[in-house]
């Protein structure tokens, strides 16, 4: 529900999964306290139904309103409350949420299979996603959260698509390495794989493709 006055938005709600109210909040109020004190907003959670009102405060900017309801949405789907910050302290933050319970049909064999494509063996694919698109990724029960810069979004979100859809784990690491190197043509990678076996397959697999264009 929103509430407006004379046009302008000033209140808005999310609602927050119980086991995510505490990391919402912070250890001694931490969290809710940074959050509030940035976007000069309320924060009024309901730890017994987990419902959180986000209210803006005078001379709060409007647009603090969508930006904490990314933020708040971001945190119970299970992103990092300093990832979440970060993320939409710039403009071109962006959230995706995935409902997985409605790709699965009902079925928990295939919410389950589906899942596990994401996540990988050992959270390898989601991690190999994560590396190459600078992107943030929380699977959840029932829902695949992705957070980071609108561009790296979309094309995180494209990749797990396709892991949905039922493409090979190779095509859709081909497809990653093909938008890395788009974007690095373009002079946007400003990051690194961290993990150098990451690291030697984006290599490896740049030079393959420059050794086929020769």
């Amino acid at each position: 529900m929103v509430i407006a006055l004379w046009g302008t938005v000033y209140k808005d709600y999310v609602q927050v999964p119980m086991d995510r109210i505490g990391v919402l909040i912070g250890k001694g109020g931490a969290v809710k306290k940074e959050i509030e004190e940035t976007y000069n907003v309320k924060l009024d959670i309901d730890s017994s139904t987990g419902t959180v009102c986000i209210e803006l405060l005078e001379n709060s900017n409007p647009s603090s309103l969508l930006t904490v309801k990314n933020i708040v949405q971001a945190i119970g789907c299970g992103i990092n409350p300093n990832r979440a910050l970060e993320v939409f302290s710039s403009e071109d933050g962006a959230l995706h949420v995935i409902d997985l319970k409605n790709l699965a049909r009902g079925s928990r064999d295939n919410l389950v299979r589906i899942k596990g494509r994401i996540i990988g063996e050992k959270g390898k694919a989601r991690r190999l996603i994560e590396e190459l698109t600078n992107a943030s990724i929380s699977i959840s029960e029932n829902t695949v959260t992705i957070v980071g810069k609108l561009e790296n979004v979309e094309i995180a979100r494209r990749a797990v698509e396709m892991l949905i859809s039922g493409s090979p784990h190779n095509v859709v690491w081909k497809y990653l390495y093909k938008m890395r190197r788009e974007l690095k043509r373009r002079g946007f990678i400003l990051w690194e794989p961290k993990s150098p076996s990451l690291e030697g397959k984006v290599n490896n697999a740049e030079k393959a493709r420059g050794e086929e264009d020769e």
